[in-house]
């Protein structure tokens, strides 16, 4: 299988240039070349398969020419070790939740996939893993590739604009991890990622590579747990539409994938906080950056997604058929909290604020459906995780899981880093 670049689809690369690369050298995401379509006899039984016979199925149709059945067993093994149960809040109406992994947030799907990934095709080769974060994708990567020999790790992320608990779950581990504190916002952290990626001085000084979602290798994985949803909604004869909360659209896109790849997902809804680009997009605005705005589901307070491109790519650049097929919504934080305390009322069910965006993304389609579909909303963090926003949002103590009350006795490990590629550039090359 080749891949292409969004921006020049005569550019295509092989499996491990596209992972190692990360960015295709004229800024455009990698795309596979063919999206394979699964059989029909695959859907027809894979409610009675595992979690992990149903990945083994979808990594082989898009892996099989590049990797062997063992490594693709090993790949999916390593990936799916914790469950990502459908919790149903209300009537037709289901929570997936996507925050059972290590540090209790959907990109560990992603990342330990990565990790595995990486691990096969550099055989042996050194090389520095650039993470921008706007909060989770730092902790899921940092302890995805932890100890991973022949990977460093470094993570940038905006001062003061993570919870403290994402922030500890990269900081505090040491080791092939570094974490660099931007003043800045997201989007600078994530433009310096891009400006070394084609820096030709810097790339002939060391290998560098990338686990946000601009690499397939983190990005296609979380089509699994679309499938696995699927699988496990119940037979009622209605259409299926998925609410997710989105910040840099990979996890949508993602969704998307498994779509084309035959999976019966009829709607999407790209559910934003204030950050509402696409959305704004989808109703007829034309796309363009915007500088993001802080709000309390801090992990989607993204004003340039890079993914979008990617959206595109999967219709064909076919606008039309993504809007007729996305439906845009965006809310407040104020919106945000009033949902959270509307569902923990009505049913003891706790929902973190980037799951409350997506809830009411979810509710605001299926009012002008009543009775056509199921919906599945993504709960893609553990409330904990926003510990400060739901005990203000509650009036009311809120209690840690253990895993996650482990990562606050640790000690931050972080320097500071002006918002300034040559000051980025010479930490890196001081590194070497």
């Amino acid at each position: 299988m080749k891949f292409y670049s969004t921006n020049n689809q005569s550019h295509s690369v092989s499996l491990r240039d596209a992972v190692v690369k990360g960015l295709a050298p004229d800024q455009g995401l990698y795309m596979p070349e063919r999206i394979p379509r699964l059989p029909d006899t695959f859907f027809e039984h894979f409610s009675e398969m595992s979690f992990q016979e149903i990945g083994i199925e979808v990594i082989g149709a898009i892996f099989s020419d590049d990797l062997s059945t063992d490594q693709i067993r090993d790949l999916v093994a390593h990936t799916l070790q914790f469950d990502a149960p459908l919790v149903e809040v209300e009537d037709d109406l289901f929570s997936l939740e996507l925050f059972h992994g290590p540090t209790l947030a959907f990109k560990d799907f992603g990342a330990r996939f990565c990790s595995k990934l990486m691990s096969l095709l550099l055989d042996g080769q050194e090389v520095k893993v650039l993470v921008a974060t706007s909060g989770d994708t730092g902790s899921a990567v940092a302890n995805g590739f932890f100890g991973v020999e022949g990977v460093e790790v470094v993570i940038l992320y905006p001062s003061g604009k993570v919870s403290e608990l994402q922030e500890k779950q990269f900081t505090t581990l040491g080791g092939n991890i570094t974490a660099l504190e931007v003043d800045g916002v997201f989007d600078d952290c994530q433009r310096m990622v891009k400006e070394a990626f084609l820096d030709k001085e810097l790339q002939q000084q060391m290998v560098l590579t990338s686990a946000n979602s601009i690499n397939i290798a983190r990005w296609i994985p979380q089509c699994l747990y679309y499938f696995y949803a699927v699988s496990r909604l119940p037979k009622n004869g209605k259409k299926t539409v998925f609410s997710v909360p989105s910040g840099n659209f990979g996890n949508l896109a993602a969704g998307i994938l498994a779509q084309r790849m035959g999976l019966p997902i009829d709607r999407f809804v790209a559910a934003t906080n204030s950050n509402n680009v696409v959305p704004d997009y989808l109703e007829g605005t034309p796309f363009s950056a915007r500088p993001s705005i802080q709000t309390i589901s801090n992990s989607m307070d993204v004003g340039n997604p890079s993914n979008f491109y990617r959206l595109l790519a999967l219709y064909d650049g076919d606008e039309a058929l993504l809007k007729a097929n996305v439906k845009g919504f965006y809310c407040s934080d104020k919106a945000t909290q009033a949902a959270m305390i509307a569902v923990k009322a009505a049913n003891g069910y706790i929902m973190d604020p980037h799951g409350a965006v997506a809830f009411l993304g979810l509710k605001d389609f299926m009012a002008a459906y009543p009775e056509e579909y199921t919906g599945v909303f993504l709960e893609t963090a553990h409330p904990g995780k926003f510990r400060k926003v739901v005990e203000e949002t509650f009036g009311e103590p809120f209690e840690l899981p253990a895993r996650l009350e482990a990562f606050l006795k640790g000690e931050k490990k972080a320097s500071a880093l002006p918002n300034d590629y040559a000051a980025f550039k010479t930490f890196l090359v001081s590194k070497t």
